[in-house]
């Protein structure tokens, strides 16, 4: 996480160029980002790794999505096991939920 916050060799090119990555203009992460930025400007680079774990953890589930993914791979394979034993036939295998169930 450090190689990614912190550039190895500092010039003012890097200053300049180094608000290109970020997640403020796409708008889905950038709570988490900021909530990040903001604690590792609070505590340094250092010892912000260890005291902003928290907001380091959200800012990579926002990116990364794995508890979402996670979730629809364990309903995928709930669904495959009901068509395997024979719970869901015909057209009921493959029904999309109602709209209002989310």
């Amino acid at each position: 996480m450090a190689s990614s916050l912190s550039p190895f060799l500092r010039l003012p090119i890097t200053d300049v160029t180094s608000g290109l990555i970020s997640h403020q203009i796409f708008g889905r992460c950038s709570v988490q980002e900021m909530q990040l930025m903001d604690c590792l400007e609070a505590y340094g680079l250092d010892r912000g790794l260890i005291k902003c774990r928290c907001y380091i953890d959200d800012f990579k589930e926002c990116q990364m999505m794995t508890k979402q993914f996670a979730r629809f791979m364990a309903m995928r394979k709930e669904r495959d096991r009901q068509i395997h034993c024979g719970i869901l036939t015909g057209e009921k295998k493959y029904v999309t939920p109602r709209i209002d169930s989310y």
